[in-house]
């Protein structure tokens, strides 16, 4: 078979989706517990799905088969048919009870989908088509049932044992063994179901909903890290209330279970009643977890918890309609996120990811719709493009509408469609019914690949102002759109449109070519500085001939952070690129000199510390090397990127020498540990300030990073030393990290901090580094947190050695593709997305890039996952 023909046997396109042949409306299952031979029986009533003959057709993967009983009768081989993915009952009555037992092998399930072992420990991740590794089943997302569930196993191994729903009973099963009992009454897709069984503990607490009730909570964890749950159980009853608040939402069973797991290929998984961490998302205390850790923590559990609404009791018919509740539960998990901190900051480090991960996606041979029309691979679709750019197109939904007029569109959905599995068109057809909008030309952002560009130009009429905007886009039809916009004088001032006193409008875009115009009191002779996209209203590229002048004034005195910080960023493109451009054959005989402008933005900048030290942290946060790389369409300059890089940082360092150590002084963290705004600001800003200062060859600043990881009395302050002390490496750095290195070796998740800080360093030595690193007694290449954390940051962290002219980045990163699509298919496929550039490249890196690409690619045992990547990276 060829790999055009092996990629595309699997193909499943939205246009061909046809309503199930058979709906199962309950589901017993009894699970017998067993590392090597767990026994699962199935009791499905099942009934015809409307009037057909067809036969009954079962999805199942990896399973021994035990026997079927069909209403009573045991069917005998020669009535069914079986093949290595399908069980086919050719005929069948209209009603009917079936039973299937089959049996798996948790112990060796290193795929880590279906039911598989983490430390000992059972449990389970079914979406998207992991339930069929459990039992025969009609595994799609619109075969809602109700479930009950029964565990067996041995009472000292597994003395915790968990499902979805509400528990039942707990009690013996005799000869050393329990059986556990649990009932969900909400019909729920297979994607959902969950299972854990093990020796847990449980730091347990109660929540009150609206209406009185009360629920108990849980987070289980391995014993040993009991005391590493309380954030994560704080941000769950923040959740939970917030959803209430908020969205009308209040949970809808008598407990809410949480397990944290350490292997792992996801975030965390929303399972209804029993949601499954990756123990990252969950494990925190101040000596052990950072600020983003604390973050990162508080946003996925709301994330998870949200899906009840949002995912559970509406789901999504098909798995093209992945975006219907993970764009809309992002979205809400980011509104949360701002309620709880700084919403300027929460809105420019979403839209920093969005650009540098989705916008990118965008651009490469990855690149879907946000919903998309065919799939090989469903796993390959949990993307940013999905995820996050499917928050923007909900967000923008929000911003057309209002507010108000959203909410009404929410609840009109959940109250329609409670229970069922549904669409796309369903939820815009909501929020049409509920604002009198019609919305058919906004289903565009969901139907086209790629980030849309607007060219903004403007002119100047006798008291007028008068903005012009084309859409640049695929294909002839133009997008529907809001755009926030307002106008400032060179001085800094704002100016009122239209004579109203109004300082913001928000116009709809939806023309190709379209122009607005304002009424302004401004002289001719003044000049008017258009602050475009304020909030980033729409995920779009913004196209206007700033010059450094009026970037600086806009990073100065635009009321809205979001474009402060974009002036900002802006100014550093302006400068970096076109010094990447000019040094591209080697660096000058002399530095170029340090923009005025962008000198003085950073240093007005670093004086507003004292009020918002956050948001200062982002606006002298330098674009990453990856970023500056995506601003290019051939011929990426690796090395011109890392050398133009650092030099401006040193530029401005030595030129803010003394104000950036006043704003380290000046921000010295309280006694103890807090996570709150401020405090993560602070610590923030000390640790750019603190990289800006190391860069400088200064004795002093070395101690003072050595000083700061010396008191630190949590890891925040610590590993931000190390960070800064990362950005220009010396034997003081080295002493640091091998100290580090001995103190927390037998923590994983800590480790994982240290790898990733290894990977990204840019001796000469760094592949080899990390080669010997992979032989360290924290490492696993079945853990998937420890591939990300050196591999995966050395392929996306590391560009210098990974895009080395010889090619010993790419021939060594597909080796370890290539090993681990061996067992974990779904790892695999994600490292391989830094592939996706080989077309950018020069040709001599190119061709090196390609090789490994089809060395992957043309394996007769390359995965499914794999060569849908690398098949789309090649073109095929």
């Amino acid at each position: 078979m060829s790999t055009n023909e092996r990629t595309s046997a699997r193909e499943i396109r939205l246009a061909d989706y046809q309503a199930p042949d058979y709906l199962i409306d309950t589901i017993d299952l009894t699970f017998n517990l067993d590392p090597i031979a767990t026994r699962v029986s199935a009791t499905m009533h099942v009934r015809r799905n409307g009037s057909h003959s067809r036969p009954l057709i079962l999805n199942g993967e990896s399973l021994k088969l035990i026997s079927i009983d069909y209403d009573g009768e045991k069917l005998s081989e020669h009535k069914f048919a079986l093949t290595d993915r399908l069980l086919t009952l050719p005929d069948v009555r209209e009603d009917f009870v079936l039973t299937i037992v089959t049996e798996i092998n948790p112990a060796a399930n290193t795929a880590l989908e279906g039911l598989y072992q983490s430390a000992g420990n059972f449990c389970t991740q079914c979406e998207p088509e992991g339930f069929r590794r459990i039992t025969y089943f009609v595994d799609r997302p619109d075969i809602l049932a109700r479930y009950s569930v029964a565990i067996i196993a041995d009472e000292l191994d597994y003395p915790v044992l968990l499902a979805n729903g509400n528990p039942v009973s707990l009690e013996s099963a005799g000869e050393g063994r329990q059986i556990a009992r649990w009932v969900d009454p909400h019909p729920k897709p297979s994607y959902l179901f969950a299972l854990v069984a093990g020796k847990l503990t449980a730091l347990k607490d109660t929540f009150i909903t609206q209406s009185g009730r009360k629920i108990d909570l849980a987070i289980y964890v391995e014993p040993h890290n009991a005391d590493r749950c309380a954030h994560a159980m704080d941000s769950l009853k923040k959740s939970m209330r917030w959803d209430e608040e908020t969205y009308g939402r209040e949970y809808d069973l008598d407990v809410f279970n949480i397990v944290a797991v350490d292997d792992f290929n996801m975030g965390a998984m929303e399972n209804k009643g029993l949601n499954i961490f990756n123990s990252r998302y969950i494990l925190a205390k101040p000596d052990t977890a950072t600020d983003a850790d604390y973050a990162g923590i508080e946003s996925v559990v709301a994330h998870e918890y949200f899906h009840n609404w949002s995912g559970n009791r509406v789901t999504c018919r098909d798995w093209f309609q992945l975006s219907l509740k993970e764009g809309f539960t992002v979205f809400r998990d980011q509104e949360f996120s701002a309620d709880m901190g700084s919403r300027a900051v929460n809105r420019i480090q979403d839209v920093n990811m969005l650009r540098q991960i989705q916008f990118a996606e965008d651009a490469g041979p990855q690149a879907h719709p946000v919903q998309p029309k065919s799939y090989r691979e469903i796993n390959n679709f949990y993307t940013s493009t999905v995820y996050n750019k499917g928050a923007e197109v909900v967000r923008m939904q929000r911003n057309l509408l209002g507010w108000e007029t959203f909410r009404r569109g929410t609840d009109l959905y959940f109250d329609r469609f409670d229970g069922q599995a549904v669409t796309i068109e369903d939820f815009l057809q909501c929020m049409s019914e509920a604002s009198g909008k019609d919305l058919s030309q906004f289903r565009r952002w969901y139907d086209v690949a790629g980030t849309p560009k607007l060219r903004v130009s403007d002119a100047r009429l006798p008291g007028q102002y008068i903005l012009k905007i084309q859409q640049e886009i695929s294909g002839s039809e133009p997008y529907m759109m809001p755009l926030d916009v307002a106008l400032f004088t060179a001085e800094g001032d704002p100016i009122a449109l239209d004579g109203t006193g109004v300082l913001v409008q928000t116009l709809t875009v939806c023309e190709m070519h379209q122009s607005w115009s304002f009424s302004v009191d401004v002289p001719p002779n003044i000049r008017i500085i258009p602050s475009l996209n304020r909030g980033f209203t729409a995920p779009v590229e913004i196209h206007y001939p700033y010059d450094q002048e009026a970037l600086a004034i806009l990073s100065h005195a635009d009321s809205d952070p979001f474009n402060r910080w974009d002036a900002m960023q802006k100014l550093w493109l302006l400068t970096l690129l076109e010094r990447i451009k000019s040094g591209q054959n080697g660096p000058s005989e002399s530095e170029p000199p340090l923009p005025e402008g962008l000198s003085h933005a950073f240093g007005q900048i670093l004086l507003e510390s004292d009020q918002d030290p956050m948001f200062v942290a982002e606006c002298i946060s330098l674009p990453s090397e990856k970023y500056l790389a995506d601003q290019f369409d051939e011929n990426i300059p690796f090395e011109a990127i890392h050398r133009e890089r650092n030099l401006l940082r040193r530029q401005l360092a030595e030129v803010w020498e003394s104000t950036l150590l006043l704003v380290y002084e000046k921000n010295q963290p309280a006694d103890h540990y807090r996570y709150e705004p401020r405090a993560v600001g602070q610590r923030q800003v000390r640790r750019l300030v603190l990289s800006y200062l190391t860069t400088l060859d200064r004795p002093a600043w070395l101690q003072l990073a050595v000083t700061q990881f010396d008191r630190a009395d949590n890891m925040t302050e610590s590993f931000n030393a190390l960070f800064a002390l990362s950005v220009r490496p010396t034997d003081v750095f080295e002493r640091l990290m091998a100290r580090f290195e001995e103190r927390w070796r037998h923590d994983p998740l800590i480790m994982d901090k240290w790898f990733a800080l290894q990977a990204q360093r840019t001796d000469g030595d760094a592949l080899e580094r990390v080669r010997q690193l992979m032989g360290h007694p924290a490492f696993s290449l079945k853990n998937p947190n420890r591939v990300h954390a050196l591999i995966g940051s050395y392929a996306r962290g590391n560009l210098m050695d990974f895009h080395a002219p010889d090619g010993h980045g790419y021939q060594w990163l597909a080796d370890r593709i290539i090993e681990i699509d061996g067992f974990n298919p779904q790892l695999a496929a994600r490292l391989a997305t830094a592939f996706n550039i080989w077309k950018r490249l020069d040709p001599a890196r190119a061709i090196l890039m390609k090789e490994a690409l089809v060395r992957m690619n043309e394996r007769p045992a390359c995965s499914p996952d794999l060569s849908e990547i690398t098949g789309k990276s090649l073109g095929y």
